[in-house]
């Protein structure tokens, strides 16, 4: 939790950013940009014709689905390729020649495979999220001390009771970050993967308020709601940080 000096200091800095950002529009007397308060009156109306929820609850969907997808595929897979030397050799190549493709570059695929419904971008979601997670994961179980192992074998446990007991503790505190970057990568991508979905989430409500009357103030109020639950999302995340079976790894 933030300190109150820490509070004063983010509550001052986001109201010179929004200072400057009406001074921006008010100096360069541009008609089609909003102004700070146009956009707050843009907010509350489609909030309060109940757009905006529908779009926010469609768009959470989509990226809870994929990101735990991602999360059940990656964890086990790095998991793997962490402990196994034969399986890391075998992976890794894959891994990384998959990795560096953006979402973007999926979305004839996506489309070609799965249609224009939710499951493409939920897809593109995935793809996201899993390969931050499966090489944070196997670095991980690479970055365990050895004497934790050797500690548990001197004590002749089960490879089962070591991998339980032993591996997944001391890793956990780097998978949840690996967890915590992949599902800023997967709320990242959900503009894009939102581009080929059935007419709702924050993406469409972006491109489609632009195409539709050049409402530049739903445009950027669809860019604030993405940020403010996108820090929502992240300080979820990170009170995960706190559980006591995490906390070990921290000195505070």
């Amino acid at each position: 939790m933030l300190k109150p000096k820490q509070l004063v200091a983010s509550f001052a800095l986001s109201i010179l950013l929004i200072a400057a950002w009406w001074l921006a529009v008010v100096a360069s007397g541009n008609l089609i940009f909003p102004s700070p308060w146009q956009v707050v009156t843009g907010t509350a109306e489609i909030a309060g014709n109940g757009t905006l929820w529908k779009h926010i609850g469609a768009s959470l969907f989509r990226v809870g689905v994929g990101f735990f997808l991602a999360i059940a595929v990656g964890v086990p897979v790095g998991l793997l390729m962490g402990r196994v030397t034969l399986a890391f050799t075998a992976l890794n190549p894959v891994v990384q020649l998959l990795r560096p493709i953006s979402p973007i570059a999926w979305i004839p695929i996506s489309i070609l495979w799965f249609g224009v419904g939710n499951l493409s971008p939920i897809f593109l979601i995935f793809l996201a999220s899993v390969f931050p997670t499966i090489v944070q994961t196997a670095a991980a179980v690479h970055a365990i001390e050895r004497r934790y192992i050797w500690a548990a074998e001197n004590f002749g446990v089960s490879r089962r009771r070591l991998f339980l007991q032993v591996v997944i503790p001391a890793a956990l505190p780097q998978i949840l970050v690996g967890m915590r970057v992949s599902l800023g990568v997967a709320w990242l991508v959900v503009v894009a993967a939102e581009m080929i979905a059935p007419r709702s989430g924050l993406g469409y409500l972006i491109i489609d308020s632009r195409n539709a009357g050049n409402r530049y103030d739903l445009v950027v109020a669809g860019m604030v709601v993405i940020g403010i639950t996108g820090l929502l999302l992240d300080s979820g995340m990170r009170r995960l940080e706190r559980l006591k079976a995490v906390r070990w790894r921290y000195a505070k």
